[in-house]
């Protein structure tokens, strides 16, 4: 295993952001400090210009396989995620088949393992994600369930499902959405009547974060609110952990950047659930991030075949975004002076890993060497067509952002390079 020694640069976590080098040797960081007197087989000067953070880990990702790999398959949502400095991801089960036995877990593992890129699948709250009985999730050996992509619609088994996890040391991750409610919306219901289209009505996330806050706090089990994007919501979510409530959520990069707007070029690239929703629901989306009510910046990584996207009001919701997900974050929110780097670090590297009970690598002597390093200041524009993901089907095509992730180290070795 190679050594590297990335001198002068700007060591952050959630701990620190300081000026020195870094010396890696042998998957782990051998040393810290300035001025370091190394020899090494790769030597990278930051000039003070780069900025070294623990990789990312993005506890929302849909990589298709098994079952619909000629969207994503495992091989290249993790290039993907490399190229977006990202080094831990979670699948979320909604596969074919879904997450729900120990050898599909197995398959996505075995399949993963030479990448660089550890995934922690999710595992089915419910068997085959049918929201009609409980799975045993004890079999899986997996440290979160969800039935992400479909709410469970079942109140007691969702109770019973919350009572479970603190048994057996699982999160709870929870897609709010009232598919009653929903009746066959494809956009924010606003700009539904401008289109023509049924629309979803932000009543469907709200009613069931609601729900799901009720029953955590019942059994006192830990429950985590996925995707967050209205103004209800982040409510519900402040006031729960204001009394106590073990209640943690997440947001996309699109959610605090864009609203439903988009919608009216009646493009399908700006297509996901929950759909992109109001200025006043950015603007609260936004502010709890700032304030530290979301927990977690994800990216609902969700490809999608570019014939899938082309009818407008028949195509399936979802946009990539590992990618992006970095730079949309640094250009809307450190340039912009709303947070610093090391808030952006818990965000979207500590926090995650912490919430999941993974071992984090902080930047000192013995840590594992998994680091994204970044110029912080490098001005660049989305183009779909150069994504390492197989799908193109990105929110921010065309997008000037500031700040790109340059270079992925996972477990000492480098496994992605600009």
């Amino acid at each position: 295993m190679s050594s590297i020694l990335l001198k002068n640069v700007r060591a952050v976590d959630d701990m620190k952001d300081s000026f020195c080098d870094i010396f890696i040797d042998d998957g782990k960081i051998a040393a810290v400090g300035k001025f370091l007197a190394r020899e090494a087989d790769r030597v990278i000067d930051g000039e003070g210009k780069l900025v070294v953070i623990p990789s990312l880990f993005d506890m929302h990702v849909h990589f298709r396989d098994p079952g619909q790999t000629h969207k994503e398959d495992i091989l290249t949502g993790c290039a993907a995620a490399l190229a977006g400095g990202v080094t831990g991801v979670v699948c979320m089960p909604n596969t074919n088949p879904p997450i729900d036995s120990a050898e599909t877990v197995q398959y996505i593992l075995e399949k993963a393992k030479d990448t660089g890129v550890d995934i922690y699948p999710a595992g089915c709250i419910t068997k085959g994600m049918k929201g009609t009985e409980l799975y045993d999730w004890s079999s899986l050996g997996v440290k979160i369930i969800s039935d992400d992509g479909r709410p469970v619609a079942n109140g007691e088994l969702m109770r019973r499902a919350l009572e479970g996890s603190t048994k057996n040391g699982l999160l709870v991750a929870s897609h709010c959405e009232d598919l009653d409610i929903i009746n066959g919306g494809i956009v924010n219901k606003g700009v539904s009547e401008k289109l023509g289209v049924k629309g979803m009505d932000r009543a469907s996330e709200d009613s069931v974060t609601a729900r799901e806050i009720a029953l955590a706090d019942s059994c006192g089990a830990h429950i985590h609110i996925c995707h967050v994007s209205t103004k209800g919501s982040v409510g519900l979510i402040r006031d729960a952990k204001k009394r106590g409530i073990k209640v943690t959520c997440e947001t996309c990069p699109h959610y605090f950047t864009y609203t439903e707007d988009k919608l009216l070029a009646r493009d399908a690239d700006y297509r996901m659930n929950p759909p992109l929703r109001t200025e006043e629901d950015r603007q609260a989306v936004l502010e709890a991030v700032l304030d530290g009510t979301i927990d977690c910046i994800v990216t609902d990584h969700a490809p999608h075949a570019a014939e899938e996207k082309a009818d407008f009001e028949k195509a399936p919701n979802g946009v990539v975004g590992l990618e992006t997900s970095l730079a949309v974050t640094l250009t809307q929110l450190y340039h912009t002076k709303k947070l610093p780097l090391i808030r952006i670090a818990g965000l979207m590297s500590v926090n995650p890993r912490k919430l999941l009970g993974i071992p984090f690598t902080h930047i000192e002597k013995g840590a594992k060497a998994d680091l994204a390093v970044i110029d912080p200041d490098a001005e660049w524009t989305v183009e779909p067509d150069k994504l390492h993901s197989k799908s193109r089907n990105t929110v921010f095509k065309g997008e000037k952002l500031k700040g790109r992730n340059i270079m992925t180290i996972s477990d000492g070795v480098i496994r992605y390079e600009l």
